[in-house]
């Protein structure tokens, strides 16, 4: 390349100069670098330009040029905001946070200048932080989720692009079920496991907060956590009988019952009570399909049950009920997408004897009365103020009394209308409120509701629990007023009534003959302790003295006694080659006329074995000496009678039997009449048998 010539470089620096010259109005001005708060009120100060460069004259020209040359104006040598109601500066809402301008300077004569204008938007904290999408968020939540897992994550916004920091609300309904391990992530983890069966949805309140501003502003979303069902249950029979244990509930089987009768064999499924064989998946969002089937046991081969639905139907008759009162089933019921899910429940099938006669009431309907009052229960009365009884009877059972009968009120029982019937019916009164049906039979009805001249219609069931046999009977029931009593029977109306005078003389010799009867029965008991007693002194005396009987001789009743010289002691030292004997006696006043002779009696012996009058056989020894007659007492000869004397070898003379015997009865005898001629005394008569033995 040539080199420039002379001539053309110093007619470039005569242009410089030239230019250089005619700018020094302009030169004053510089690019301009300042800041300013957003949201800062119209007409506020941005930044001040020089104040020299004017000529007389011929002012400079000045003005804004650019894409946000509209949010400023020159106010002179000042640069203002300019901003409206409408249009705020925020820096938010800004394509970007610095604003750039530029200023063209311009003069008379001269080529414009243009100058740059920077202005940064300052950021400043009104912008509260705000949860993604509404305050109300909703996350699923299956229930088999891992505890200290992540279950979900609550993400907050904050315009001004502040540090945020979530907190759980402590006071939310379902806390304790989540924790925030990480503040500023926002993550929930799982604090306790979920369980479908119990809780389908929780509550949860998530807080985020600004952690680097000074008015630490923030928002509160309300997260609602819909629990998934999970396949985590086993299948249940129904009805089951839930039971909680440790916070955890529980459903218990229930045990399935059928009758069938001896010898039949029933068509189609059997009925089972509390309801048929049902199981149902325990994860009630699932419901997965169940299949049936039965345990193998002792008599499970009668039976067959559907795979399906659950009905056991019998396929072999049973032949005794005695012999088979009851079969237990075991029925198993398994989920068929998972094998190792099932529960068993027990079906007992009871064999009943063949029922012939079903329940049934002794009359088609009764008459029942019950008194109005403020009492709240009352048992309806029949006739004569009897209290009305239901039972139905059943031949099939002994006396006619079947357990198995069920008594209740018909759904269809009717009553007459009356204007206070109108006004329960208005309050929503029936009569299964009115009136209930005992087990007993006997039927109850609310007095306080009840007025008096209302008539009722009600319709008893007698059911058989077993058979399901039933009838019914009808209870015309007329409500007295207070105080009033049942009517009597109408077929009681023409027997005449018993007289009180009739009655209590009836029963006065009720009592008379009751009386006598004990009298005499105490009379004869009497007796008997004294003929007891008088035998017991007998063998007392026999007991103790036996030789003293040896020279007893029975004499016959109605006998006079022996003479004296006939009587002798057996005691040596009144014998004949004793002392002589004493003198003898007074002799006895007369007797008393003796009564008829008795026949004669039968020879009777003695103590050794000999009859009575007849000589003693060879080698025998003497009798003894007859003694002499013994004085009579001073009670003999007052007419009473004297004391026994003693039947041992005591001194003194001895009676004769027939003494001994009629005194010591009269002794222990009182005032009772002596047997009659010809009889023993019971005495005389062991007197006889021990000298016979």
């Amino acid at each position: 390349m040539a080199a420039p010539s002379c001539p053309a470089l110093l007619a470039t620096c005569l242009a410089l100069l030239l230019a250089t010259a005619q700018g020094d109005g302009c030169s004053s001005f510089g690019n301009v670098f300042t800041e300013i708060a957003e949201n800062s009120a119209h007409g506020s100060l941005v930044a001040r330009l020089p104040a020299g460069g004017d000529t007389p004259g011929a002012p400079l020209q000045l003005c804004l040029i650019g894409h946000d040359a509209a949010w400023f104006y020159l106010d002179g040598r000042s640069l203002r905001l300019n901003v409206s109601n409408g249009r705020a500066l925020d820096r938010e809402e800004l394509e970007s946070p610095v604003l750039m301008v530029a200023l063209t300077c311009a003069e008379d004569g001269f080529s414009p200048v243009e100058y740059r204008i920077i202005v940064q938007v300052l950021n400043e904290n009104d912008n509260r932080p705000h949860f993604q999408g509404t305050s109300d968020l909703t996350h699923n939540v299956s229930e088999l989720a891992a505890v200290h897992s992540v279950v979900f994550s609550a993400q907050a916004e904050d315009a001004d692009g502040d540090t945020l920091m979530y907190v759980i609300d402590t006071a939310s309904p379902d806390a304790r079920f989540f924790r925030i391990d990480l503040p500023n992530s926002g993550k929930v983890v799982l604090a306790r496991a979920l369980d479908f069966e119990s809780r389908q949805q929780l509550e949860v309140v998530v807080t985020a907060v600004e952690m680097n501003t000074r008015e630490r502003f923030n928002a509160s979303a309300r997260v609602r956590v819909q629990v998934l069902d999970g396949d985590d249950q086993y299948p249940q029979f129904l009805p089951c009988a839930p039971r909680t244990h440790r916070g955890l509930t529980l459903c218990t089987s229930p045990v399935y019952t059928a009758n069938v009768t001896e010898g039949q064999l029933q068509r189609g499924p059997l009925s089972f009570s509390p309801g048929d064989v049902y199981a149902e998946d325990g994860d009630r969002g699932l419901r997965a399909a169940i299949t049936y089937s039965l345990l193998a046991g002792q008599e499970s081969s009668r039976f067959h049950i559907d795979n399906m639905t659950g009905a056991i139907t019998l396929l072999r008759a049973v032949e005794s009920s005695r012999r088979t009162p009851a079969i237990s089933l075991s029925i198993m019921a398994s989920q068929v997408n998972d094998v190792t899910k099932f529960a068993v429940a027990q079906a007992v099938v009871r064999v009943l004897a063949p029922n012939r006669h079903p329940p049934r009431f002794p009359r088609a309907s009764f008459r029942a009365f019950v008194p109005a009052g403020a009492r709240e229960a009352a048992l309806l009365l029949t006739y004569g103020g009897r209290v009305l009884a239901l039972r139905a009877r059943d031949p099939d059972f002994p006396q006619g009394v079947n357990p198995q009968v069920r008594y209740s009120l018909s759904s269809s029982t009717n009553h007459s209308h009356s204007q206070q019937q109108d006004q329960h019916r208005e309050q929503g009164q029936d009569h299964s409120q009115l009136f209930q049906v005992m087990p007993n039979g006997l039927v109850v009805a609310r007095a306080d509701l009840l007025q008096p001249a209302q008539h009722y219609r009600l319709q008893v069931l007698a059911r058989d629990e077993e058979s399901g046999e039933t009838s019914s009977t009808t209870v015309e029931l007329e409500v007295l007023w207070p105080g009033q009593a049942a009517p009597r029977d109408p077929s009681d109306a023409g027997a005449a009534p018993l007289h009180g005078g009739a009655l209590g003389g009836a029963l006065s010799a009720l009592l008379l003959v009751a009386a006598a009867v004990l009298f005499l029965l105490l009379r004869a008991m009497k007796r008997r302790q004294r003929q007891h007693g008088a035998a017991e002194r007998a063998a007392l005396a026999i007991e103790k003295h036996p030789n003293s009987l040896r020279w007893f001789q029975p004499v016959p009743a109605g006998k006079s006694s022996p003479t004296p010289p006939s009587l002798y002691y057996p005691n040596e030292g009144f014998s004949e080659e004793g002392s002589d004997p004493p003198p003898p006696p007074q002799p006895p006043p007369p007797p008393p006329p003796a009564p008829q002779p008795p026949p004669a009696p039968k020879p009777q012996a003695n103590s050794v074995g000999h009859p009575v009058g007849s000589p003693p056989p060879e080698g025998s020894p003497p009798p003894p000496p007859p003694s002499a007659p013994r004085a009579p007492s001073p009670g003999e000869a007052s007419g009473e009678a004297p004391d026994t004397p003693p039947l041992g070898g005591a001194r003194g003379p001895l009676p004769a039997l027939e003494e001994v015997s009629e005194e010591s009865l009269e002794e222990g005898g009182g005032t009772d009449p002596p047997d009659p001629p010809g009889v023993p005394p019971p005495l005389l008569q062991l007197l006889e048998d021990s000298i016979e033995c």
